[in-house]
């Protein structure tokens, strides 16, 4: 297992100014932010895709994953709730082309610069789109990504979210199972299965050889806000006895969008709890 964190706590900087912080801190792996101020696709062209390259390459990171959870980007007159949206069960069928357009394009930057993975979530279900209808246009829409995805030979990673359509573990794991897509596996944010109420290790094990990322914060109880690690009460003996049962040798990247006024000393702490707690 290795380390990584993510410039979505670095929001405040550009890009190279992120990358130098996260190795600074000791970090070996890097989560990139798909989209803005760092990586939003449709605002990147060939040589900003080199130039990241060459700044990864310069400083030794690896990329951990390419984040297309969210993409404020898409917004010039953002509407109340933009978190998600335009996601793949947007009940807007332009919403959803657009979605899939941007996936495509993070497919491409995550093969230009060596990552592996990707993340992205399932959407939230809105006005016009109950969890009958989300089900079935959720199934249409992953096909052409995942095919896109074989393709280029880049693993595509759901993350779980509360109050999104796709929420639990156990329910991310039966549609692996459904969709039987060698590319298709989890984001697994650990601190999230923490809010929902299920079993660390049960969400951990279940998900397997299909989690292509670790998300990991602390958490206060089960409300959701991320945490500088070892600030909150997730049980990490357990999260660590159960990535060492499923010998999980990925990257578990921490997600700190929270610490943006700052990110340097959330991930100099964050280095010191988790080299000594995961490793130690």
């Amino acid at each position: 297992m290795k380390l990584a964190f993510s410039t979505n706590a670095y929001t405040r900087m550009p890009l190279a100014a992120a990358l130098a912080g996260i190795k600074a801190a000791g970090f070996e792996g890097v989560e990139i932010l798909a989209d803005v101020p760092h990586a939003y696709p449709d605002a990147l062209d060939e040589a900003a895709i080199a130039g990241i390259a060459r700044e990864l390459d310069r400083l030794q990171l690896v990329v951990s994953n390419v984040n297309a959870n969210c993409s404020f980007g898409y917004w010039k007159d953002a509407p109340p709730e933009p978190y998600f949206e335009p996601s793949l069960i947007s009940p807007e069928a332009k919403h959803r082309a657009d979605r899939t357009r941007l996936i495509f394009k993070t497919l491409d930057f995550a093969k230009a610069i060596g990552a592996k993975n990707i993340s992205i979530t399932s959407g939230r279900c809105l006005a016009g789109m109950p969890p009958r209808l989300a089900e079935k246009q959720f199934a249409e829409s992953i096909r052409p990504i995942l095919d896109r995805a074989d393709e280029l030979d880049v693993n595509v990673g759901i993350e779980c979210e509360p109050g999104l359509f796709l929420e639990y573990a156990g329910e991310l794991r039966e549609w692996i199972d459904r969709i039987k897509s060698p590319r298709l596996g989890a984001n697994l944010d650990i601190g999230h299965s923490q809010v929902l109420g299920e079993d660390l290790g049960e969400a951990i094990t279940i998900l397997g050889d299909r989690i292509w990322n670790l998300h990991v914060e602390d958490i206060p109880g089960r409300k959701h806000y991320h945490m500088i690690p070892g600030e909150g009460t997730l049980d990490w003996d357990c999260v660590r006895q159960a990535l060492v049962g499923i010998g999980y040798q990925r990257f578990a990247t921490v997600e700190l969008y929270t610490q943006t006024a700052d990110p340097q000393t959330a991930a100099e702490k964050s280095w010191g709890f988790l080299s000594r707690k995961l490793f130690g």
